[in-house]
């Protein structure tokens, strides 16, 4: 029985090396074949991964949702905004090429660090829009820094506490124990063929534009850290929308929301209808047979209505 034990142990141990080993690997490939796009500003003494467009007219930040980073909003809306904006896209914290915060990685301190990055570049009171969960993080910035911003924008943004169930690889990747396991697995192994199933899923029920997968750089996200920092996000999130939402009536923020009638990732009853009656100066966008991705599938309407956002704030 020893024997066998130590030769288990000894297999196990093997099995491990050899999965961080390629978990090394593909992380050094993700970062080669997706390098940053954009530059870095020291956010105390943090680093934030900011894309700009544009050099002319109003400021907005673009803010990702969850398991993306800032190529999601420079496959195509950031360059069609810069004609008449200075866009900042920026990379959440923990994703993409934005350093990871060191214990708080709530929606509002990731708001916070964001709205400072945005004014190191003179982004003082920008048009702030978000999707999906980084329109979690735009609403926490218009409720806890209202001065700091010009005018919100959400996209298909989660509001309101919902049912807390999660997906086997989120609850595996925020725990901190079979994190460790769970990871370098994944990292190491998912296949592409889930990827595309997963993007085909969040877009659904329309399709990926041509070349937002190769775009978009999935395996950035499919880094361990990345996986861990994800998941943690989406596991406080039920939480860290209930402490919010008190706040939301008292937003005076010009405000559009813009939800497709069609998404399967966040409710429009529950998050989107909602919000649009407690915020008073808010107007509620429901696009016909949408899904989740409506700044790439309607993406002349989600400009649209920026710039309704931007006239609203005084800067058009």
């Amino acid at each position: 029985m020893t024997d066998a034990l130590t030769t288990l142990l000894v297999l196990l141990t093997g099995l491990g090396g050899w999965t961080h080993i390629r978990a090394s690997a593909a992380e050094l490939q993700a970062e080669k074949d997706f390098p940053p796009e954009g530059e870095f500003i020291d956010v105390d003494g943090r680093k934030v991964h900011v894309v700009v467009k544009g050099e002319s007219g109003p400021d907005v930040v673009l803010i990702h949702g969850l398991s993306g980073n800032s190529r999601d909003f420079t496959h195509s809306l950031a360059d069609r905004l810069a004609s008449s904006y200075r866009v900042l896209v920026m990379d959440r914290p923990g994703m993409g090429y934005t350093d990871i915060l060191p214990s708080d990685n709530s929606i509002v301190e990731q708001a916070r660090v964001l709205k400072k990055a945005a004014g190191a570049l003179g982004a003082h009171l920008p048009i702030v829009v978000g999707q999906s969960y980084g329109g979690s993080v735009a609403l926490a910035w218009a409720a806890r820094f209202p001065n700091r911003l010009a005018a919100l924008v959400t996209l298909g943004a989660p509001a309101y506490p919902f049912d807390p169930g999660m997906p086997l690889h989120y609850w595996l990747n925020s725990n901190p124990v079979l994190s460790q396991f769970s990871a370098p697995l994944i990292t190491a192994f998912l296949p592409d063929s889930k990827v595309q199933s997963e993007l085909a899923e969040v877009f659904a029920p329309q399709r990926p534009p041509l070349g937002y997968g190769s775009h978009i750089g999935a395996p950035l996200t499919l880094r361990r850290k990345c996986l861990r920092t994800n998941a943690l996000h989406r596991a406080n999130l039920v939480r860290e929308l209930a402490a919010l939402e008190p706040l939301y009536a008292s937003i005076t923020t010009p405000t559009e929301i813009i939800h497709g009638e069609a998404d399967r990732t966040v409710s429009v009853d529950i998050h989107a209808m909602p919000l649009a009656k407690k915020i008073v100066d808010s107007n509620l966008t429901l696009l016909r047979g949408i899904g989740h991705m409506p700044h790439h599938v309607a993406r002349e309407d989600v400009m649209r209505i920026i710039h309704r956002a931007a006239h609203r704030a005084g800067l058009r």
